[in-house]
């Protein structure tokens, strides 16, 4: 929130591969174009000498047990958000100047994490490892807590978390269209939660798949209709 050789017996054989291999490649480049048209396109988040700040999380026992949000000071960014055991699949995906900002002008204050201490130092529960890093190019600096008492982190975390969450749900909708449609209205209930607590800074980012399940005849019509419903009502708070 990611084929063994074919051994050739013949000239009608290595014909019929080569003539496969064009049309699984025209599928192939025609399926990722389609994809990139449904998100927004970012950039990978680590190929510009731009700052970048890295927000991580690991928390075993948690769900998810692993966050890692990386935002450059362009946009771009990569989120990975998984259970421990599982492969890691960072996606990259863009934010939106103002969350962009907001996000720098945090880090900033907090002196890009230069010598911070965030660490509360007092004996709580344990809450998940969490990092904080900022870097461009050689420069970087980096800060560790479990808990933390200062409200500009503790402000940037939260901003850090909800994109996590944002990117879960994402996730958790586009497997259930394609693996679990009967739990598709599931997904929706989670991710209109989410919405009702503002805890998506950036709703629009799920209007492609909303549309998408709207117009799906395999999902159930409840299901449809609520997708419906959520994606006019991103649009009315959009603009749109």
């Amino acid at each position: 929130m990611l084929s063994s050789p074919i051994p050739l017996h013949g000239k009608r054989i290595a014909g019929r591969v080569v003539a496969a291999a064009i049309v699984a490649s025209v599928l192939l480049f025609g399926g990722a174009a389609a994809s990139g048209r449904a998100q927004a396109q970012a950039p990978p988040a680590a190929a510009s000498g731009l700052p970048t700040i890295t927000f991580r999380r690991v928390f075993q026992g948690s769900v998810p047990e692993f966050v890692e949000i990386v935002v450059r000071q362009d946009g771009a960014a990569k989120a990975d958000v998984r259970q421990l055991s599982d492969t890691a699949e960072p996606q990259e995906f863009m934010v939106g100047p103002q969350f962009r900002d907001q996000i720098f002008d945090l880090a900033r204050q907090l002196k890009n994490f230069k010598g911070a201490d965030l660490d509360s130092h007092r004996r709580v529960a344990n809450l998940g490892q969490k990092t904080f890093r900022w870097e461009q190019g050689a420069e970087t600096y980096q800060a560790q807590f479990n808990y933390t008492l200062d409200p500009k982190a503790a402000q940037l975390q939260k901003m850090f978390e909800n994109l996590a969450v944002e990117q879960a749900d994402l996730g958790t909708l586009e497997e259930r269209l394609r693996y679990d449609r009967l739990g598709v209205s599931q997904a929706l209930a989670r991710f209109e939660d989410h919405l009702d607590q503002r805890a998506l800074p950036q709703p629009e980012r799920f209007l492609p798949l909303l549309d998408r399940i709207g117009d799906d005849t395999r999902v159930m019509e409840v299901a449809r209709q609520r997708a419906r419903s959520l994606a006019a009502r991103i649009r009315v708070v959009q603009g749109q």
